[in-house]
């Protein structure tokens, strides 16, 4: 039954007209603005999209965040203020009103959250409808593929009832089969647990997840965290942009699975510019990852002076030290000044079952807090670089620009100096390996202490990442106060080491 009612066959309606694409739905930059009385809005703002036959993928975010908009731009019933939209290598957004509905009668099914069956029509009527607007089969075809189609979902013995006459649960299963009536490639799903308990939902998941192990694509806008975690792929929309690329970019080590359930618990946050995230000495009670704009990492000693440790940008994340180590926030984080940032964050439990359940991702994340809490331990030894005493001792280099592809220093220099990142990315490159990039350090790392530790020369060679054009801001500190540093403190040559057998790898 199944191999006749799913035939997977591809229409086109554009004449030939087909755009290539490797994927059954590709949005490329899609851009849709609403002219409103205080200006133009933006709901979409350059997103890219890209599904495959079969997966089933749930849409999630808040309310006015461009879900629905989105959805608009698959379904054809709204057009792109610029950008392509391509389903089955179709450009739906090139069709006219004519076109589009002809397309989508015949290769899309839309299931919708209060089901919107035609109250007047029986409900195999109602199945039959989609099949007859589309002039698809006989008169005696339809009635025979809609019965097949209610069997499936176990509504057969009700064909010839009205949709009053059986419950939301058993009129949902109706709506899932009249979208399916025509045979369509992709399934569009808005909020269609939304209106049922929690018992008849899971029962209505089940029925999609059969569908997708049958071959069907489905989209499925949903505000149940709990039933998109379960699904392939989560995309999370936060104020008109497709934020889970970064989440992926952050714990690359992730499988799709994990991603996915990590994904559907993220919660969007935005801060304006300027303000305080957390303070330091704070409970920990979160885990952040950056989606746009900068925060800046700020160190407070006793006497009164901050420092500013590392800038963070787009896919770095922050807060893990205090989770990890179940301990006050080691230093205030604030957005920096010249623009808003827009973050997403873990709940500390949520946090806790990521690491728990890949231990690749606690080991990276292990290692870079050990990185991050030597730096911190180091420029808490360091007294304020505006301090008089520093700029007379010539024992702290101070700051330093680097400009972007400029080299800090190279393989075989005598080592003079221990750095830490302030902004910007530095790159490790190894001359005997034909100038690889070996490594790339950003924000809140260091470098330098291979020479310094071993007392001789320069290992690698390092240079401001080329790709960066704002360059690299550095704090560099001198071979006599390094070794100090390190008498004066807890710090001994193994947890530098720990960095440093990592790097020379």
């Amino acid at each position: 039954m199944l191999k006749k009612l799913f035939t997977q066959t591809k229409r086109d309606v554009t004449g030939g007209n087909g755009r290539s694409s490797p994927h059954l739905i590709d949005l490329r930059q899609i851009v849709k603005s609403y002219k409103t009385p205080a200006g133009p809005f933006l709901a979409l703002k350059g997103v890219d999209l890209e599904v495959d036959a079969g997966e089933f993928v749930a849409v999630i975010g808040k309310s006015g965040s461009g879900k629905s908009t989105l959805i608009n731009m698959l379904t054809g019933i709204d057009r792109p203020t610029s950008g392509e939209v391509i389903v089955g290598g179709v450009p739906i957004h090139a069709l006219n009103e004519d076109e589009v509905a002809l397309w989508r009668g015949q290769n899309l099914g839309v299931i919708f959250q209060f089901f919107q069956l035609l109250p007047t029509l029986t409900l195999i009527e109602n199945i039959m409808m989609p099949m007859e607007f589309a002039r698809l089969h006989s008169p005696d075809e339809r009635r025979e593929r809609a019965l097949d189609l209610l069997e499936m979902v176990e509504m057969a013995e009700q064909a010839d009832k009205l949709p009053s006459a059986v419950s939301g649960g058993q009129q949902q299963r109706v709506a899932i089969a009249r979208a399916l009536a025509n045979d369509p490639a992709v399934l569009i799903a808005d909020e269609p647990t939304g209106s049922l308990d929690s018992k008849t939902a899971d029962t209505i998941f089940q029925l999609f997840e059969d569908l997708t192990a049958q071959g069907k694509t489905i989209l499925m806008v949903t505000h149940d965290r709990d039933l998109a975690s379960r699904v392939s792929r989560v995309v999370l929309i936060s104020d008109g942009e497709i934020v889970d690329r970064y989440v992926s970019q952050a714990l690359q080590t992730l499988d799709d699975k994990q991603l996915a359930q990590i994904t559907a618990r993220l919660e969007p946050v935005t801060y304006a510019a300027g303000t305080t995230i957390f303070e330091q000495g704070d409970r920990a009670d979160k885990f952040y990852i950056i989606i746009r704009g900068e925060v800046e990492v700020v160190k407070q000693f006793e006497n009164g002076t901050e420092m500013v440790t590392a800038v963070l940008d787009s896919s770095q994340y922050f807060g893990e030290i205090g989770l990890m180590n179940d301990a006050p926030r080691g230093a205030t984080v604030r957005v920096a000044a010249d623009k808003d940032a827009a973050l997403v964050s873990l709940d500390r439990d949520t946090f806790a079952t990521l690491l728990d359940g890949n231990d690749l991702t606690h080991d990276v994340m292990a290692q870079l807090m050990r990185e991050r809490m030597t730096t911190n331990h180091i420029l808490s030894l360091v007294p304020s670089l505006n301090a008089p005493e520093f700029a007379q001792s010539g024992t702290l280099t101070g700051h330093r620009y680097v400009e972007p592809g400029k080299t800090i220093f190279k393989k075989g220099d005598e080592a003079k100096e221990f750095f830490i990142i302030i902004e910007g990315e530095v790159e490790v490159i190894q001359p005997d390996q034909n100038d690889a990039v070996v490594a790339r350090l950003d924000s809140g790392q260091y470098f330098g202490e291979i020479g310094l530790l071993r007392g001789g020369k320069r290992m690698a060679t390092y240079r401001a990442a080329a790709d960066r054009p704002a360059g690299a801001f550095l704090v560099a500190i001198s071979r006599q106060r390094f070794v100090k540093l390190l008498d004066e403190s807890q710090l001994s040559e193994k947890d530098l080491a720990r960095v440093m057998v990592r790097r020379m790898r």
